[in-house]
């Protein structure tokens, strides 16, 4: 199955997709305003200790203190027996005002603040540099136990030889690396750790000591693997940098990242743009006429299948297993696409038939295995739901790219306003490809005017610099947030005055 990613950078927005077998299958967005925090270190200063919940809060200077557990803390715990040994308390590993150097493992989700561990890793191309733990290994991911031997005997030595009080884990990438590959990795990786130890020693609390690479790069670094057939940059001076970054730390793959000069914006190809419009509704149609419904809380997500309009052409246990196998399929995708972690609750249409429920769980396991998130499936329960957990550690598509709604109390959720005004830069760039016109007029909510004009005015004047052809706004105050019009104009005096 071929694989292409895609980058669309925007003039204050970066995004990335993922696409598989011609669809989309993750999406990624960083914003000027609002960047993601994982695998962030700061100098941190422990704010609470909690014994009862054996965690602490320590301010790092974000919006809300961060949250530290003590199993978070401890690299590995001898074994009484069968069991593992107590976690120590927190109270004998940290005091209130204590500085500690922190690593972001989870970024803050709704009300929750940003989850830490004391245990750094520090993750370049092939390798993870463990700088507090002794354990070496090899990713699950590869899955040939004579690569897995190969990569644990080179990894053994190496780390023997260069760092021989640290940890060094081979991640996916590595498979098929040659050692020289390694070791080069690794120098790299104990250089940048020795400045990052300088800087923590240097920094104030608060302080961010090291940042993890921009997102079009971090993508390079994570999935640049041999199955990506080509990395497509729509914008010429990031397309350099990725090269440039390409070469220096996955050479291989240099070849493979293009300028994408089409005509078309680059999120139109494959529908990709489609895909995200429809990430952020609740209903999924199925191509058999059924159609999930997914609906995402606090505590946890739920999807529920539904028949539809299909009703089969035998029976209705074969209209039941059809539309469940197909939901398998969609579901495991949406949950890539919409990057849902946490607890979910599947409700596939009840089946009677135990072959029928075992055909199901195997089709949705099978598809799981492709989610680089590590996922967990239980059997059916007596309810007929099926229980699983994903991996959680950045906020899912539809909180990144929504807010809730004013209107309905919070009951849904509309486009923020800085999605809008980013759909609005995209908007024009579009129609200056399609209209040879002399200036835009764009028309919006007064509250989208305001954030174009008064709070984001670089964006709209980068925007104008690039078309070299002026923008000019006018507040509609019947429009809705999310609703706006760009209007490509022939004449410069039919423009309203700034």
């Amino acid at each position: 199955m071929s694989t292409e990613i895609l980058v669309n950078i925007g003039t204050q927005e970066t995004r990335v997709a993922l696409v598989e077998g011609g669809a989309a299958q993750e999406i990624h967005i960083q914003r000027a305003s609002r960047h993601g925090l994982v695998g962030n270190i700061y100098k941190g200063r422990v704010q609470r200790v909690l014994p009862g919940m054996q965690a602490a809060f320590v301010e790092l200077g974000l919006e809300r203190t961060a949250f530290l557990h003590v199993a978070d803390m401890v690299a590995s715990l001898p074994t009484q027996g069968s069991e593992p040994a107590a976690l120590p308390p927190i109270s004998q590993l940290l005091r209130e005002g204590q500085d500690v150097l922190v690593q972001i493992l989870k970024d803050p989700l709704g009300t929750k603040g940003a989850r830490l561990t004391t245990l750094l890793s520090i993750p370049s191309r092939y390798l993870v540099l463990l700088p507090y733990e002794l354990n070496s290994g090899v990713s699950a991911r590869i899955e040939d136990e004579v690569e897995r031997t190969r990569l644990k005997d080179i990894i053994s030595a190496i780390q023997q030889r260069l760092c021989p009080k640290f940890g060094v884990i081979a991640r996916t990438a590595a498979e098929g690396a040659d050692e020289a590959s390694l070791v080069h990795d690794l120098e790299f990786l104990l250089r940048l750790w020795a400045s990052i130890s300088v800087g923590s020693r240097q920094a104030e609390p608060g302080a961010l000591v090291h940042g993890d690479l921009p997102l079009s790069m971090r993508i390079l670094r994570d999935l640049l693997g041999t199955d990506v057939e080509r990395v497509r940059v729509d914008n010429a001076a990031e397309f350099q940098r990725l090269r440039q970054f390409a070469l220096d730390f996955v050479p291989n793959g240099a070849r493979r990242v293009e300028l994408y000069e089409g005509h078309a914006p680059i999120f139109d190809l494959y529908g990709v743009e489609d895909d995200i419009g429809r990430a952020l509704t609740r209903k999924v149609d199925l191509k058999s006429g059924g159609h999930l419904v997914i609906d995402q809380t606090e505590a946890m997500t739920t999807i529920d299948v539904n028949t539809g309009a299909f009703t089969g052409h035998r029976n209705l246990e074969e209209t039941i297993l059809k539309t469940n196998l197909e939901a398998a399929q969609v579901i495991a995708r949406q949950l890539r696409l919409r990057n849902l972690g946490g607890i979910i609750i599947l409700d596939f249409i009840d089946m009677r038939n135990e072959d029928h429920r075992a055909q199901v769980l195997r089709a949705l396991e099978k598809e799981l295995k492709r989610d680089p998130a590590r996922t967990q499936v239980f059997d059916f329960s007596p309810l007929g739901l099926v229980e699983m957990t994903r991996k959680r550690t950045r906020e899912s598509l539809g909180h990144i790219l929504c807010e809730p709604c004013a209107a309905c109390s919070g009951r849904g959720s509309v486009k923020t306003v800085e999605t809008v005004c980013h759909e609005v830069a995209r908007e024009v760039q579009r129609a200056a490809r399609q209209f040879e016109a002399k200036a835009f007029l764009v028309l919006a909510a007064p509250h989208v005017v305001q954030r174009l004009t008064e709070d984001q005015p670089m964006g709209l004047a980068e925007l104008e610099a690039q078309l070299n052809r002026p923008i000019r706004t006018q507040a509609e105050p019947a429009y809705h947030q999310e609703n706006f019009d760009v209007v490509p104009l022939q004449n410069d005096a039919a423009m309203p005055l700034p």
